[in-house]
């Protein structure tokens, strides 16, 4: 993809002409404007005589540019095509000590990058989170730096050769591939021809196919018959398990021989209905037993994301295996694809075992923002045999950033807060998302969810009330934030948040918040506290309406004593 190095292309040379034209005509000096430009014959005469520079001018020294005008086309003249007098001394730039770029792809590096970055968008380095928000750790890498247009962008590595390595450094910073052994096996082969290319990869991810389709008349008995719309219509086509997926003793290996620089690594194990779990090593290989097999260490990646973590992590051994792999991870991020007894079981057992090198933990154990009316049959096995708050408090003391979405109750805090040493801990930001409190009591009207529940506004009131008593030992904390989403809520407004940020805190509030935050941190401000909600009305059809005060333009203050009037849809005015 790299221009022939004889190749001077048209494009460099009429932006060079055009871009020192202009600099001709635009840089003279800071006086008023005079007459017009001579015309073409004057110019040409010899009897014409320029201007006689001002007095008044800051620069003491005359002009090295030649007085004859002869960038127009038919003069005779000792000057080049972009009407440069070759024979006058280059003017330097003082400070750099080098002449001034004369063609387009000799401008200064940051001058490409920045034509570039406008039309890929701005590249941030995969270890640097100096240009990131502080709560940015929930932001997934999933689909950063990837573009839906990278076949028609590849052209403009033509332009030049300066082009052409920062055009490739952007295409190939983020790819994706299938953990198929043809597909891996292709990858191999195309940077083995083009092995510059290698360094340029940053983030590699890599999916599991969970299923393929099976051709022929006979459908074997692990099959999935699903509708699908072919040429000819819709039509039932038979799904098998995948054959031809590789292990991920194999995508460790392919990484480590194939891309030694890259910083993030995304494993996603995909999800159907009684998916198979991937596979770590492949036992027909002979060797070491199972419990002694070990993945190639990857001592460049920095950050790793799972997505449809439950087929790739089933139990602790699993999770032992893929963090010794990689020695130098201070970033996780782990999703599941839907909520299960058994993700909130087997985290629970493996959470505890996160190594002390890993700093940022962002953990999705449901992503469905939806209020319940009573707790979920699944959770009812969770409740008998693990609490996953108490598994995470264990670890919350070695973190810097924590980001968590699903059910979490006061006892995280709590439990996290006789564990903390004030003097050692380094936590700075804590974001979570309630998916729904974790309570002992499973009564269909204490174990839901919602505005207008009011067991649930008063236990997360108790979670709100724990975090704010726990930056009693978190000393550093600055960031803090607890929301609640229901994308079905008949006022999304009032959907409980608590954000603690730059010395302010908004959203829900009571006295003993109010209290509790005024012993840990008394210089921190709520400011804004209003007593109530805003004008909340009823219409004919039952529907709750809410218009803010005319002096709010957006609800920051939510009072949770205000909680009961919508429980019991009495009308607030």
């Amino acid at each position: 993809m790299r221009p022939d190095d004889s190749d001077d292309g048209s494009f460099s040379s009429l932006m060079t002409t055009s871009m020192v034209a202009t600099f001709l005509n635009t840089t003279s000096s800071p006086v008023s404007p005079g007459p017009s430009s001579p015309s073409f014959q004057m110019a040409k005469s010899t009897s014409f005589v320029p201007p006689a520079r001002p007095s008044s001018t800051p620069f003491p020294h005359p002009e090295t540019r030649s007085p004859q005008i002869c960038c127009l086309e038919g003069s005779e003249s000792s000057h080049d095509a972009s009407g440069w007098d070759e024979s006058s001394a280059e003017p330097v730039d003082a400070a750099a000590g080098s002449p001034p770029a004369r063609h387009f792809e000799q401008l200064p590096t940051e001058v490409h990058e920045a034509i570039l970055d406008h039309i890929f968008g701005y590249c941030v380095s995969a270890t640097s989170r100096s240009t990131m928000r502080i709560s940015s750790l929930t932001r997934g890498w999933s689909t950063a730096l990837r573009h839906s247009r990278r076949r028609e962008l590849t052209a403009l590595a033509l332009v030049n050769r300066v082009w052409s390595v920062l055009v490739q450094q952007r295409l190939f910073r983020h790819i994706k591939l299938k953990a198929t052994l043809d597909s891996i096996n292709n990858a191999m082969d195309f940077l083995v021809e083009r092995p510059h290319l290698s360094s340029y990869i940053k983030h590699i991810e890599i999916w599991f196919p969970v299923f393929q389709p099976t051709y022929g008349p006979l459908a074997l008995s692990n099959t999935l018959t699903l509708p699908t719309v072919t040429t000819d219509g819709l039509t039932n086509a038979t799904y098998t398990l995948p054959g031809n997926n590789c292990t991920l003793e194999q995508v460790f290996q392919f990484v480590a021989a194939a891309l030694p620089e890259t910083k993030v690594l995304t494993l996603e194990g995909g999800e159907r209905r009684k998916a198979p779990r991937v596979v770590h090593f492949d036992m027909r290989i002979p060797g070491l037993a199972a419990e002694d097999r070990q993945l190639l260490p990857l001592t460049s990646v920095s950050t790793l994301v799972t997505k449809g973590q439950w087929n790739l992590m089933r139990d602790g051994d699993d999770f032992k295996v893929l963090m010794k792999a990689l020695p130098n991870l201070e970033e996780w991020q782990g999703s599941y694809s839907k909520p299960k007894s058994k993700s909130y079981i087997t985290a629970s057992d493996f959470l505890p075992l996160l190594p002390n090198h890993v700093t940022n933990l962002s953990l999705c154990m449901e992503s469905d923002y939806r209020r319940e009316g009573v707790m979920p049959a699944f959770y009812y096995k969770v409740a008998q045999k693990a609490h996953l708050c108490s598994s995470m408090a264990r670890i919350l003391p070695s973190l810097e950033h924590f980001a968590y979405t699903g059910r979490v109750c006061h006892h995280f805090f709590d439990a996290a807060m006789r564990l903390a040493d004030p003097l050692t801990t380094r936590l700075k930001s804590i974001d979570i998302t309630v998916k729904n409190c974790c309570r002992q009591s499973f009564s269909f009207h204490e174990s839901g969810s919602g505005i207008q529940d009011m067991a649930f506004i008063e236990a997360f009131e108790k979670l709100v009330v724990s975090a704010v008593r726990s930056m009693d030992k978190f000393k550093g904390i600055e960031y803090l934030r607890i929301r609640f989403v229901d994308l079905d809520s008949v006022l999304p407004p009032l959907n409980p948040y608590f954000l603690m940020q730059n010395g302010k805190c908004t959203g829900v509030w009571s006295d003993f918040i109010i209290n509790e935050m005024n012993r840990v941190r008394p210089n921190i401000t709520f400011p804004g506290l209003s007593d109530t909600f805003g004008n909340i009305v009823y219409s004919k059809d039952g529907r709750m309406i809410i218009a803010p005060e005319p002096s709010r333009p957006r609800i920051t203050s939510l009072k949770l004593s205000n909680y009961r009037s919508l429980a019991t849809r009495i009308t607030i005015q």
